[in-house]
């Protein structure tokens, strides 16, 4: 069944339940215990059976519309929640399980924004964080659901809730932030819509395979990792994304045992496989049947892609596999693409021009090149404009601006934000007639419509695929020792050998460096030498809990020695140019 031509699937209920009723016995999801050959696996068939059931329960409960958190290791039981969410007419709210001993605070952010009613989990979870909830009033209110204890005779207890391509599926929130999360709203005609343009441009049919390990809960690896085998109708291959972190070759093992067509993740990862995979390790992989490893979700560097490609040509990887791609959770997911069989689009620029967001083809020297990678063309009706962010006129190619995009893939807005929504969702570029524009905060440029993502337009720190806010990382940091100085730290990435790694600056108290700092002789050197240890290691221990984020480099600055604005905001811009040029007031580094 090629969904397109179905004009009667409207929403992905109507669409589960086609699959279940033409091929109830054909099997969906396979899912990779161990992350080797431990497998458990889900029909079509089962996967609308337990979602009827887990919704029949919610439609006890609640009323349709209300929110229902999503708490879940990545696995079957929660792919089978997400459609008893969307089966109950309930909006479903994914979002990462809590780990033993570690902050419950994004949670709360995110259900204090959402107001859920209700969190489905499973026992073996509920049974781990038990202890926290006590200790968390507003996860207590909440209605929790243990779906792998009801009874899947409760499918039979299920009413056909009223939904249309307009109905809210669910809320994708932003990854980075836990002081002020946003929801983004995800219509049914919003992910028919991205999966239709995903399963056209990246060539699928009913014979493709897929082999996924991203997270389940944020928009790459639900709707490209769960939601497009099911749209395409063919099989996909699931695995933890820690299973990958902890020994990458499982990935590509899994594409060499189980013929994966289509497979991918951000950069990190291919970076990762040629760093963590030793030659040795590499004999007997088969990856020539791989016709599609998309990279998204980051930065993308070409040095990265050469390097892979020379690492596993000789087991059947081809360059032209490689499918760099640019999306966004407030359009859904994917934004644009290329050909699937051609070939990534380089162009090589003046470094120095393009930090000034100028493009810039001649007189580039190989002191002053910065190589960029194109990621594909709009997608079907969709349009890419690029807007100058001061003026809001529109630029030429070769110029850059901020990415904006319009067309059915945008997201109807952030959730409870009416303000946001405007200002984001709502842009209109000036002296122009057309439809209004979502604002990506991302910049980039047009040349011949290949799309150049260059850098943000706001601090947004990307890494390993998820994006960070910077407030939110130097909230943690300030927090993290009486001894850093309060809205006086900056964070920020930096490119190391093509990956994108966190650099930590911040200000110790005055009183502190006047009596303890400065001083020199040995006996007081060794407690200096004590006391920045100490600082140090707060803040990485701090970072790692709250965040999930290892820092690359710290750097502790004299007061005074943060850059900042006449009004008082930090100028990280200019904190990372110094820390590359070796600049700052440094106490320790």
């Amino acid at each position: 069944m090629n969904c397109s031509d179905h004009r009667d699937i409207n929403t992905l209920v109507d669409l589960l339940r086609e699959r279940a009723t033409q091929n109830p016995s054909l099997v969906a999801y396979r899912f990779l215990v161990d992350g080797e050959t431990q497998f458990v696996s889900l029909t079509y068939g089962a996967l609308d059976r337990q979602s009827k059931a887990i919704a029949a329960h919610l439609q006890s409960i609640c009323q349709p519309g209300e929110r229902a958190l999503l708490l879940y290791q990545p696995g079957l039981e929660y792919i089978s929640a997400f459609f008893g969410c969307l089966y109950a007419g309930v909006v479903a709210v994914p979002a990462y399980p809590p780990r033993p001993n570690r902050s419950l605070e994004r949670i709360e952010a995110i259900l204090a924004d959402a107001k859920a009613t209700v969190a489905l989990s499973s026992q073996s979870i509920l049974s781990v964080i038990s202890r926290q909830l006590e200790q968390v009033p507003s996860l207590q209110t909440l209605h929790w659901v243990a779906t792998d204890t009801l009874a899947e005779t409760l499918a039979d207890n299920w009413q056909e809730p009223s939904l249309t391509s307009d109905t809210l599926a669910f809320l994708q929130y932003t990854s980075g932030s836990t002081a002020t999360p946003k929801g983004v709203m995800i219509a049914h005609g919003n992910l028919l819509h991205n999966l239709g343009a995903i399963h056209r441009c990246f060539g699928h049919s009913p014979e493709s395979q897929g082999v996924i390990w991203l997270p389940p809960y944020h928009d790459m690896g639900l709707i490209g990792g769960v939601l497009q085998p099911l749209y395409g109708g063919f099989g996909v291959v699931l695995m933890s994304p820690l299973m990958f972190l902890q020994r990458p070759l499982r990935w590509l093992e899994a594409i060499s045992r189980y013929g994966a067509t289509t497979s991918g993740g951000p950069n990190f990862a291919y970076d990762l496989c040629v760093r963590k995979i030793p030659p040795n390790q590499r004999e007997g992989l088969d990856l020539s049947r791989w016709e599609l490893a998309f990279n998204g979700a980051e930065p993308i560097y070409h040095e990265v892609m050469e390097r892979f490609t020379e690492a596993f040509a000789p087991y059947g990887f081809r360059r032209e596999a490689f499918y760099p791609c640019y999306g966004l959770a407030e359009a859904t997911l994917i934004v644009s693409g290329g050909e699937k069989t051609a070939q990534p689009v380089l162009k090589t620029v003046q470094a120095t021009a393009l930090e000034e967001n100028q493009v810039s083809y001649d007189f580039v020297t190989p002191e002053n090149r910065r190589t960029v990678v194109g990621c594909g063309q709009s997608l079907g009706d969709q349009k890419i404009v690029i807007v100058d962010p001061q003026t809001l006129k529109r630029c030429e190619d070769n110029q850059v601006g901020e990415i904006w995009v319009c067309g059915p893939s945008i997201a109807q807005g952030y959730w409870g934000k009416t303000k946001e929504t405007k200002e984001i969702f709502k842009a209109s570029i000036i002296e122009s007639s057309q439809e209004p524009f979502l604002r990506t905060g991302d910049l980039g440029f047009l040349a011949e419509g290949e799309l150049f993502v260059t850098g943000r337009l706001k601090d947004v720190i990307i890494i390993n695929g998820r994006n960070y806010y910077p407030q939110d990382l130097e909230r943690t940091v300030e927090q993290s020792h009486s001894l850093i100085r309060p809205n006086c730290s900056a964070s920020f990435s930096v490119e190391v050998k093509g990956e994108e790694r966190l650099v930590i600056v911040a200000e110790v108290e005055r009183h502190y460096r006047e009596n303890r700092w400065d001083q020199t002789q040995s006996e007081n050197g060794a407690a200096q030498s004590s006391k920045v240890k100490a600082v140090i290691q707060s803040i990485r221990r701090a970072v790692s809990q709250y965040h999930d984020l290892q820092v690359y480099a710290i750097a502790l600055l004299k007061p005074g020695g943060i850059p900042k604005t006449s009004s008082g905001k930090i100028q990280r811009h200019l904190c990372r140019s110094g820390f590359l040029a070796g600049t700052l007031n440094t106490i320790e580094e």
